[in-house]
């Protein structure tokens, strides 16, 4: 038996991604610095990789020529790329748009016989298309709304949060469903949408506050009936979409015997920390449910757009804990963005695996797609996570088997010194060291 390690060191601002093999041998016993795999241990099965195509994302795109275009889409949807196969989008605007901007504004329309998907067919639509061309089979695609309409809020806009009003639920239940057959209509494969993007914060940008309550009443009353009303049953809801620290209260005041059905998930965010706890929580209590990550950058207003490992090994960090907390797919934020890290109609700028300078036509593949990579090369959706034991925690780990049998092990050491590993399985050892501030993928 061989493992195959892939091992990608960043020194100097210089990244190395090297591969090479090692053999098994008999475990004659061995006790120090083991890593255990029990591939006979399964847990939740794995859905797979994705990220977002934002306004900001297909206007940048559209900046690039035909060659950098090509090279943008190789590197995530090709055969030699990163393999992903989601994609998340907006209902009408969010912070990453050029502007705000609705499919329609008309308070007495209905019949929504103004509503219009303009603003997606100059931007969003044409690079989503051309990600399933080169993906050669259509992607999942995830809808979420940032805010209903200004006229149906609260506060009378789109940003500053503000809250549905009641008389308008219904209105924006049937708005929903409209955005989804209009873009079933176009030929996507709409899977999933999402209730509200962070319906806890009030933001400068496209928002709107729900409470737990106001959440379920919604889902219960209004979308779900409306969905099934539509024809659009098999359109998976994910509630909360927001940060992990709440996701558990949310999903528990949500979901009872009346509503367990029309949930099938519950997305989350990682902002305000790794709160793997909570994710293991929400999947024990509700074992038969996804969880999905559906959001998260290095937002320049917190962290170094310079701290390319830094960031990349917060991706890595966070991808390792939640798939060993219950998680069933990862879905990143931008799929590209400018140099500035927009653009953003409210200067909320943050970085993107791939950074695009428009004015030069220069693609850049940061360390964090990189290290993205190395989980979604080579984990095959359907994949099962299966049991692992360390010796130490100076390294992070996870482990799946996919559905052919071939196991993947993810090892990350963000400490500075090498560290040795005996991994150990079936009865077999292979001896091998992963370098300081590193990733190594190994697959047996």
């Amino acid at each position: 038996m061989k493992i195959k390690l892939i091992t990608t060191t960043y020194q100097n601002g210089e990244k190395n991604t090297l591969e090479k093999e090692k053999d098994f041998s008999a475990d004659n016993g061995v006790e120090m610095q083991v890593v255990n795999l029990y591939p006979d241990v399964e847990y939740q099965e794995f859905d797979g990789f994705g990220a977002a195509i934002t306004e900001a994302a297909g206007y940048t795109f559209s900046l690039m020529s035909e060659e950098k275009q090509n090279q943008i889409l190789d590197a995530y949807f090709g055969g030699n790329g990163i393999r992903y196969q989601f994609i998340r989008s907006h209902i009408d605007s969010c912070d990453f748009s050029i502007n705000p901007y609705t499919a329609m504004d008309d308070p007495n329309d209905a019949d929504f016989k103004s509503f219009s998907l303009e603003r997606d067919e100059k931007y969003i639509i044409p690079m989503l298309k051309r990600a399933e061309e080169t993906a050669g089979k259509p992607l999942s695609v995830m809808l979420s709304p940032w805010s209903p309409p200004a006229f149906m809020k609260t506060n009378g806009s789109r940003t500053g949060g503000g809250a549905l009003k009641p008389e308008y639920r219904s209105f924006w239940a049937e708005y929903i469903c409209h955005y989804i057959k209009k873009y079933r209509e176009k030929g996507f494969s709409i899977d999933m949408v999402t209730i509200q993007n962070e319906p806890n914060a009030k933001q400068t940008w496209d928002s709107c506050l729900y409470t737990s309550q106001e959440e379920k009443e919604f889902l219960r009353d209004y979308l779900y009936p409306s969905l099934t009303k539509n024809g659009l049953e098999d359109i998976a809801v994910f509630i909360w979409d927001h940060n992990k620290e709440r996701m558990y209260e949310r999903a528990r005041a949500i979901m009872d015997e009346e509503t367990n059905k029309m949930v099938q998930g519950v997305a989350f965010h990682w902002y305000t920390g790794e709160h793997f706890d909570a994710i293991q929580l929400v999947r024990d209590t509700f074992p038969d449910k996804k969880l999905y990550f559906t959001e998260g950058c290095v937002e320049y207003s917190r962290f170094s757009q310079e701290g390319q490992l830094e960031n990349a090994q917060m991706y890595a960090y966070d991808i390792i804990g939640n798939i060993n907390s219950g998680m069933n797919a990862f879905i990143d934020w931008n799929i590209i963005l400018n140099k500035e890290g927009g653009p953003n109609h409210v200067n909320n700028f943050c970085d993107a695996p791939i950074m695009c300078d428009t004015e030069n036509d220069i693609v850049e593949e940061k360390l964090s797609y990189t290290y993205i990579g190395h989980f979604s090369r080579y984990i095959e959706p359907g994949a099962k996570r299966i049991a692992t034991t360390k010796y130490t925690d100076s390294l992070s780990l996870t482990a799946l088997k996919n559905p052919d049998g071939s196991i993947v092990i993810v090892l990350l050491n963000r400490s500075k010194e090498d560290i040795p590993v005996h991994l150990r399985l079936n009865g077999e050892v292979a001896e091998f060291s992963i370098p300081g501030d590193s990733i190594m993928t190994g697959i047996v």
